[in-house]
């Protein structure tokens, strides 16, 4: 490979395009273009990681390395430790800056990213460092955040450089492999969305073209979401689109649809349009509040669950056995698709937390690794709300027996997803423990097992215990000042409290 100095390192992480890249862009406008992807093998060895999202992760990169070489400078795609990969391309071609977009990610990449900017600080390496979404770095208060919020997707979207002046002269050969990069959790995943941008493309359209139009009212049972929902949660959680180019494709389409005087198509894109905010507030109270990964938003519940844990109860919850018919068919089809719609997401979590009474940590772990669309300042908050940790949400506890007759009301979702129960009634499918043991057996259904806890006993008992948390001394001053740190501006004081129970993403 012949060096062409300096070089312009730009840094690729969970932003993988070239459309509205204003890392590219910058360093295309300052001079000869290094695009790199690191492979990193600690990485994909954490409890949050795994195959599928590897797996999502290697589309992108194919996409992005067609994308980069179509304009001149292919991928670079290397494997190891960041710093390790700067300094060897450092020793050979002098690095003149590194561009990458800022990252509000686990605990891992936070520290990553502080070592590379002081590694960069120790060689007088600029690094620069550009946001990616409405998501303030450094941010101590949060009165204004939603009109900033409302400016930066306001901003023209960047188009991609047409040409690239390569740092580095190469046939583009660079392989996208992951074999030395193996995951912990590598359970298959038949029906995982793909990546990239080609796919990222056709989603966003078919939604709003057709799909989107029964957003509104039908995301709610995982029957219907499966369409109606925008899927585009993966594609904005790696970058493989960008969230300003939807918020303006979204407001066109509204637009049209309002002069049109088609009602229900502009009602399911202002519920659409409200949640591509909530992903940022939500991902930003990660970013101010970085220790959410790990602790109780709300130090107060410290101690609730934490000395409790079942190990029992957690694998027969992770293992979609509990003998709750939808909770398990949630676990199950999550297994097989890595995507479940927000209700039952939140129906998994709040049964974990309430009726298994199980500490949210290593539950939001099992699931974080089953979500092809993980996102940590997303999920880890929705954890906790769930959980009831956060002392400014109401607690929800969901009824697993109601959500399936609300949501599933056929039982077409349990029977498909939890094969045993296929020869039972309608009725017997929402109970099936009602169902003799005799009957059962004739039904094929006598390997499913006995519900796990009793679910109005268990609920009555999480209501008490949670509710001695709550009596504690300071707890009400600790919520104010969780609310006045992480709580939403936008709207009216009463609408805000509401607004906050919404989910965060586009699930």
């Amino acid at each position: 490979m012949e060096p062409t100095n300096p070089v312009q390192i730009v840094w690729f992480k969970r932003d993988l395009r070239v459309d509205d890249h204003a890392p590219l862009i910058e360093a295309a406008a300052t001079g000869a273009v290094l695009p790199l992807y690191v492979i990193e093998p600690e990485y994909w060895q954490l409890p949050d990681a795994s195959q599928r999202q590897q797996d999502f992760t290697a589309d992108c990169l194919r996409d992005l390395q067609q994308a980069l070489a179509k304009r001149g400078a292919p991928l670079q795609v290397q494997i190891g430790d960041v710093i390790e990969v700067l300094k060897r391309i450092h020793r050979h071609h002098s690095i003149a800056s590194i561009h990458a977009h800022e990252e509000t990610g686990n605990a891992w990449t936070f520290t990553r990213d502080r070592a590379v900017r002081a590694w960069s600080r120790s060689q007088g390496i600029p690094f620069k460092e550009y946001p990616q979404f409405g998501v303030v770095r450094g941010l101590i208060n949060r009165d204004g955040w939603a009109k900033q919020w409302e400016a930066l997707m306001a901003e023209p979207a960047l188009d991609a450089p047409a040409q690239l002046v390569p740092a580095i002269r190469s046939d583009g050969s660079n392989a996208i492999n992951f074999d030395s990069a193996p995951c912990r959790d590598q359970r298959p995943c038949p029906e995982r969305q793909r990546g990239g941008l080609i796919a990222g493309k056709g989603v966003l359209e078919s939604f709003l073209s057709e799909r989107g139009v029964a957003f509104r009212g039908g995301i709610s049972s995982p029957l219907s979401a499966e369409t109606a929902g925008s899927r585009l949660s993966p594609h904005i959680a790696y970058g493989s689109l960008s969230l300003r180019r939807i918020v303006q494709s979204t407001r066109v389409v509204r637009s049209r649809a309002r002069d049109q005087g088609e009602s229900r198509w502009v009602q399911s894109l202002n519920q659409f349009d409200r949640r591509l905010h909530w992903h940022c507030h939500f991902i930003q109270k990660l970013e101010q509040r970085p220790d959410i990964e790990y602790h109780n938003v709300h130090r107060g519940f410290d101690g609730m669950r934490e000395d409790d844990f079942d190990q029992a109860r957690f694998d027969a919850w992770a293992e979609g056995r509990t003998g709750y018919p939808m909770v398990d068919a949630c676990m199950r089809y999550l297994v097989h698709t890595g995507w479940l719609n927000f209700r039952m997401r939140a129906l998994l979590m709040s049964f974990a937390s309430y009726h298994l009474w199980l500490h949210w940590r290593e539950p939001s772990l099992h699931l974080a690794r089953l979500f092809t669309d993980y996102e940590p300042g997303i999920h880890y908050n929705q954890c906790q709300m769930q959980s009831g940790t956060t002392g400014i949400n109401i607690p929800r506890m969901y009824n697993p027996v109601k959500q399936a007759q609300d949501q599933d009301p056929n039982s077409t979702f349990v029977r498909r997803w939890v094969p045993e129960l296929a020869g039972l009634d309608v009725d017997q499918c929402f109970e099936p423990w009602r169902v003799g043991q005799s009957e059962r057996e004739s039904l094929g259904a006598a390997d499913y097992p006995e519900p796990i806890v009793d679910y109005r006993a268990a609920a009555r008992e999480a209501r008490e215990r949670y509710a001695e948390f709550r009596r504690k001394p300071g707890f009400n001053a600790q919520s104010q000042q969780v609310q006045q740190q992480l709580g939403s501006r936008r709207g009216s004081r009463s609408r805000r409290k509401k607004k906050d129970q919404r989910q965060a993403s586009l699930f």
